[in-house]
């Protein structure tokens, strides 16, 4: 079943998002990082993340609902459980055998810098990751699209964001891959509705790492003239975002902001432009809440994501703004 322009706010299309490797972000702050030294840090904050989960947790901070897929296990995957739940998440867990991995995020107040630490996670057994995919597929049964979106775990094929892309095109379901690396590739070689690749994804996924944004706009309009990808949504950070069709591209600067972190930044960019397209909105009002809603989560501390009243705001703000 096809999206069609039929979706509206009131009933917009399905959205499912799938998590293979999800994580329990930590993060808290210290003056000064020395080794061997024992750094007395700040308060702490503890949020569930991974890149689908994250998609999913802005969608309903927008008001909109989404079914998450994801993978748990352990004493780290019951909390991780716990925290959805409190924030009404809905979706299907799908138990593992290992144990749900942490990522930490520390600031160092006396220079401003952040540090990010990113665990590898546990790896997933065939039957697990099976069962991930066996999920989502059942999931998309009702159209819409699919959001594959984060790191791969230590097990899993580098074709899964793929295998869920050549399934979303049987069911007529747009499929969303937000990835790096050989995953990110065989889903561009399977085929896929949008990618949201940052400067350095793209660059990595075209063999040339270090571009020119003139360059990489270039590089985004080759992806979408080969046909295996329909939209590249190209995240620049503080140089804000391109979006490119067969048809234009569209550059956004991003609102004049204070940035504290860049954690899910480049998720809440993504759930916001799928939430505007499910409720039926066209492709530069998508685009204009994907950067609203990035550049809203870099305004917040540490893991925190976007807030609907500033995602809003900003996306009044960018009314006009394309070049």
């Amino acid at each position: 079943m096809a999206h069609s322009s039929a979706a509206s706010a009131a009933h917009p299309a399905p959205i499912v998002t799938l998590t293979v490797n999800p994580a329990l972000d930590v993060s808290t702050s210290t003056e000064t990082l020395m080794a061997e030294h024992k750094m007395r840090c700040g308060p702490s904050r503890v949020n569930p993340g991974g890149g689908g989960i994250n998609v999913s947790r802005v969608v309903e901070r927008l008001g909109g609902h989404s079914t998450a897929i994801y993978a748990v296990g352990g004493a780290t995957g019951q909390a991780y459980r716990q925290l959805l739940e409190d924030e009404g998440l809905m979706g299907r867990a799908i138990p593992i055998a290992g144990s749900t991995r942490e990522n930490i995020t520390i600031d160092e107040t006396s220079t401003g810098k952040q540090f990010r630490f990113v665990l590898q996670g546990p790896a997933l057994t065939e039957a697990e990751w099976a069962q991930c995919l066996s999920a989502t597929e059942t999931a998309m049964s009702g159209g819409g699209y699919v959001v594959a979106s984060g790191s791969i775990a230590p097990g899993v094929p580098d074709d899964i964001y793929a295998r869920v892309a050549r399934r979303a095109r049987e069911l007529g379901v747009r499929c969303v891959v937000d990835a790096s690396g050989p995953s990110l590739a065989a889903a561009v070689d399977e085929g896929v509705y949008l990618v949201k690749p940052s400067g350095r994804e793209l660059g990595e996924l075209v063999g040339a790492p270090t571009l020119t944004i003139d360059e990489k706009i270039e590089a985004a309009r080759e992806l979408v003239g080969r046909g295996r990808v329909q939209i590249v949504a190209l995240t620049l950070g503080a140089d804000g975002a391109v979006l490119v069709t067969a048809d234009s591209v569209t550059r956004l600067a991003s609102p004049p902001i204070t940035v504290r972190s860049t954690v899910g930044a480049g998720d809440s960019f993504l759930a916001a432009m799928v939430l505007r397209l499910a409720q039926g909105h066209d492709l530069a009002a998508a685009f204009r809440a994907g950067v609203a809603a990035g550049a809203a989560t870099a305004t917040t501390e540490a893991t925190e994501l976007c807030h609907r009243d500033d995602v809003e705001l900003f996306e009044r703000e960018l009314v006009g703004a394309e070049r």
